[in-house]
């Protein structure tokens, strides 16, 4: 294990006795998720970090480089991703080194399968800003890092002569597209390589700078020997000459990966440790030199790694618990997920190879489909200020490309998923932080205009980015076999999920407008449009003796049914539900079982169409017990939580625990498939806090916490917020509670006062200080009856019920003389209405009975139907 200072030693012996000044490092898990599915990576990094450093196994799947099994070695690389998907090979891993002895210089086995070694068992080990493990033949590797540089340091068992190989050709993916290397006899190696994004279509060029030499005071090694490598010919690339005292290699981009071995070889004595300084950049080697020089400029671990644990205790320290006397469990679990929750995205500012800017640069949105619904909303409670930072890269991209970036990865756009998710976060920060933006550095108008822009405009290819707005707009819904007349192409799969996620957009821009006082029109037009996924609503398409699912749907309006379990867990046909042209059910990733739960802006809509709270209740429960739920699946995150929109909270404690205990543990099979980027760390962070955040809102819904008190620092508002259970139980920790434990809420207060709701709480109060008291009992009928409370406000927020806040309009912004009509028919069965009046504003229909309205001040505006409508303005 690693070396500490005394100092460190007694401070973590001190935790176990202090809780208030516990080292919440020390109860992190970075090998969670480690195994076979989970793709989490346990390497070296502070958060939101550009450098990732960690080893590289030599088999799939290995999208974040490492696997807890006993795969083979090929190297400790520079950058990884965070818990994804994507090609199973990985991406990044660039620049790996590996370090070799026993062998003579020319005859080394520098190759990716020559040198491949194994680890000792049960040597891996890691910490926040650190990792170590020891190869079989007792060479010791570990590794720490600040943003864009670290050091990596290999101890041998003897003093050499000792090599290291620098790896040129094989990233993760093994896709070398052309690149150079340079070797100095002074010991440094400046490298630059084309490879493959491991989503998405494109190249990218990325460099690093490596240095061999430390002052003298830091370490004696020496180097005895240096030069490169390559192959022979690329008919077989295995077989490779070793150059002594060559200093470079280059090799012109190639349209195709080449199968190239290529690097450089280093020989040192004097010494039985091998330290070596390294930075990142996608600007050019120069700059990846001078960020090592700047971030590591004395070459002192012990500082580094120091720095680098207190950058995350500060991250970890927002969320506090009484680590004495919680759950053991809960405790590692809720802070190895907020750790990582904020690995990604990856701050590159200053490494924006495309365009100058004064705004931050972030990469790793990989996806916002996997992220927008839980690790945006988290880190604006616990990271708003770095939020910020993230929200601008957003609407920085939109400024230079015309679009809110969707899944840029690897600096170049990905594939989009679903819609354009990354709409939903700029909404969100519109919401919760849009008075505050000039202090936060967000150019707010911008923010909604990139909104606008995203929701409006068609790109010339959406399958990168953006939507496919003219078919939005044309129909009210994503047609299946239909061409775009402007002639946008993209991939016209995904028809139904598509249309379900661009109403949430569209949510987005609503809540946007409202809160920065946009144009009446704008807010009238989005909240319509928002609810346009009902126009894929078949009535009639059935499903285990229920009526009504999300379909795709054709031009001409009618129906294109699927079977509602496709693409379910339980699909005995096993139909393609990827970005594929091979998918022909209208879902992504998901079926329409679970799509036709998902509009978090409207579920009472949802709750109607499916017969009301009853039966809406019995059919989550199916979608339960049939087997429709996949617990990694991020259109199901709020599954758990739906009972609340029928006014069941006691159903949704129950539900939450079961799906908690069932599918996430501290083990390396820890999390139910991949971390998605910390959307799976984050999600489970707010099962924990009892808390799940509704998209683009203030909203949060609330239900009984796994934790008998916790406390939420905010940074940016100075404010501290106590939550503590009464009647808190730890019985009710585990799948199945006993009959009797105490997991229902019973009343909720908010700095002395009652809760209007039991089943949500306002970000305000969540971020605002004081101190919110839960009261819990077991009392499971009692709780039935009790719901969300008798409140008029008791029920969480729905479009369709008016309880969204409206904007209340100036008379000024309304006034018109008379009564204007305004009528088009959109076919032989869509009569459409606009009518203006003063002081009012009825939208869609002859008379208020067909619609649902929301008043203000003598203001009222129809916010929603369940029946396709089209607008046009409103004045």
């Amino acid at each position: 294990m690693m070396a500490l200072s005394l100092s460190r030693i007694l401070f973590c012996v001190a935790a176990l006795s202090a809780s208030a000044n516990a080292d919440l490092t020390s109860l992190v898990n970075l090998f969670i998720g480690t195994g076979s599915s989970g793709n989490a990576f346990p390497g070296a990094a502070i958060p939101h970090a550009m450098a990732k450093v960690g080893i590289d196994v030599s088999t799939a799947p290995r999208q974040a480089g490492y696997l807890h099994d006993n795969s083979s070695i090929t190297g400790i690389s520079l950058m990884h991703d965070e818990g994804t998907g994507g090609n199973s090979n990985g991406g990044l891993g660039v620049f790996p080194l590996f370090p070799l002895t026993g062998c003579n210089f020319t005859s080394c086995p520098v190759g990716i399968a020559a040198r491949a070694a194994l680890r000792a068992a049960g040597a891996d080990a890691a910490t926040p800003g650190y990792f170590t493990t020891t190869f079989v033949n007792d060479i010791k590797i570990e590794a720490t890092s600040t943003r864009r540089s670290g050091l990596i340091r290999f101890t041998y068992p003897t003093t050499g002569p000792n090599h290291v190989v620098v790896d040129l050709t094989n990233d993760l993916g093994r896709s070398f597209s052309g690149g150079s290397i340079d070797v100095s006899a002074a010991g440094r190696v400046q490298l630059g390589g084309t490879y493959l994004q491991s989503y998405g279509p494109s190249n990218y060029t990325v460099f690093a700078c490596y240095d061999f030499t430390p002052p003298a005071s830091v370490s004696t090694q020496k180097i005895s020997e240096f030069g490169t490598y390559e192959s022979k010919n690329l008919t077989t690339p295995a077989t490779i000459t070793i150059t002594p005292n060559h200093t470079n290699l280059n090799f012109p981009f190639t349209a195709t990966v080449s199968p190239e071995q290529a690097g450089g070889l280093i020989a040192f004595t004097g010494s039985n440790t091998v330290l070596a300084r390294f930075g990142v950049s996608f600007i050019n080697s120069d700059q990846a030199c001078a960020n090592a020089e700047a971030e590591v400029p004395d070459w002192d671990w012990e500082k580094i790694q120091t720095a680098s644990a207190d950058a995350w205790e500060d991250v970890l320290s927002r969320v506090t618990v009484n680590t004495a006397t919680e759950d053991a469990t809960v405790v590692e679990l809720l802070y190895s997920s907020l750790y990582r929750a904020s690995l990604v995205p990856a701050n590159l500012t200053d490494e924006n190879p495309y365009w100058d800017s004064p705004y931050p640069f972030y990469d790793a949105f990989f996806c916002s489909w996997d992220t927008f619904r839980t690790v945006h909303p988290l880190l604006s409670i616990i990271d708003p200020k770095e939020w910020s930072e993230i929200v601008n890269a957003y609407v920085d991209g939109w400024r230079h490309t015309g679009f809110i970036p969707e899944c840029r990865a690897n600096t170049k756009p990905g594939y989009v998923q679903g819609g354009s998710d990354g709409m939903v976060p700029l909404g969100d920060f519109a919401v919760k932080y849009g008075s505050r933006a000039a202090d936060l550095g967000v150019p707010i108008d911008d923010l909604y205009q990139a909104l606008v822009d995203t929701a409006e405009n068609t790109p010339p290819d959406w399958l990168t980015v953006g939507r496919q707005n003219t078919a939005w707009k044309t129909f009210g819904y994503i047609p299946t076999d239909w061409v775009d007349p402007s002639g946008a192409v993209g991939l016209p799969t995904r028809e139904a999920s598509r249309a379900w996620e661009y109403a949430v957009g569209d949510f987005a821009v609503r809540q946007a407008g409202i809160a920065l006082d946009k144009a009446p029109g704008d807010v009238v037009k989005y909240s319509n449009r928002s609810m346009n996924f009902v126009n894929m609503w078949d009535a009639n398409t059935t499903s285990d003796g229920f009526s009504g699912f999300a379909q795709r749907r054709y031009p001409n309006g009618t129906f294109a049914p699927s079977p509602p379990n496709a693409c379910s867990p339980v699909d005995p046909v096993s139909h393609s539900c990827a970005r594929g042209t091979d998918n022909d059910v209208g879902f992504y990733e998901s079926s329409s079982w679970e799509y036709s739960f998902f509009a978090p802006h409207s579920m009472s809509t949802l709750v109607g169409l499916m017969g009301g709270p009853a039966n809406f209740v019995t059919r989550v429960d199916h979608y339960f017990a049939t087997g429709y739920f996949l617990a990694g699946n991020e259109p199901g995150f709020a599954m758990p939580w739906s009972y609340h929109y029928a006014n069941r909270p006691d159903l949704s404690a129950l539900r939450v625990r079961n799906v908690l205990y069932n599918n996430f543990n501290t083990g390396i099979s820890g999390i139910p498939g991949n971390d998605d980027s910390g959307a799976m760390a984050a999600l489970l962070t707010f099962h924990i806090l009892g808390m799940y955040p509704v998209p683009a809102s203030k909203q949060l819904l609330i239900g009984s916490p796994l934790l008998s008190a916790y406390t939420l620092r905010n940074e940016v508002l100075g404010t501290t917020t106590s939550f503590s259970v009464t009647g808190f139980d730890k019985a009710g920790l585990q799948a199945t509670p006993a009959a009797g434990a105490r997991v229902f809420v019973k009343s909720i207060t908010i700095n002395g006062h009652p809760s209007p709701s039991l089943c949500w709480i306002d970000f305000d109060d969540v971020v605002g200080g004081g101190n919110i008291v839960i009261e819990v009992y077991g009392d499971a009928t009692a709780a039935a009856a009790a719901g969300c409370g008798p409140g008029a406000k008791a029920l969480p927020d729905s479009l369709a019920t008016g309880r969204f806040p409206c904007m209340i309009y100036p008379r000024s912004a309304l006034y018109v003389s008379m009564c204007r009509r305004r009528k088009r028919m959109l076919g032989s069965k869509h009569t459409v209405v606009s009518r203006v009046c003063r002081y009012k504003v009825y939208l869609g229909f002859e008379n208020k009975q067909d619609g649902i309205y929301c008043t203000l001040q003598g203001f009222e505006v129809l916010i929603s139907t369940c029946t396709p409508v089209y607008f046009e303005s409103i004045i």
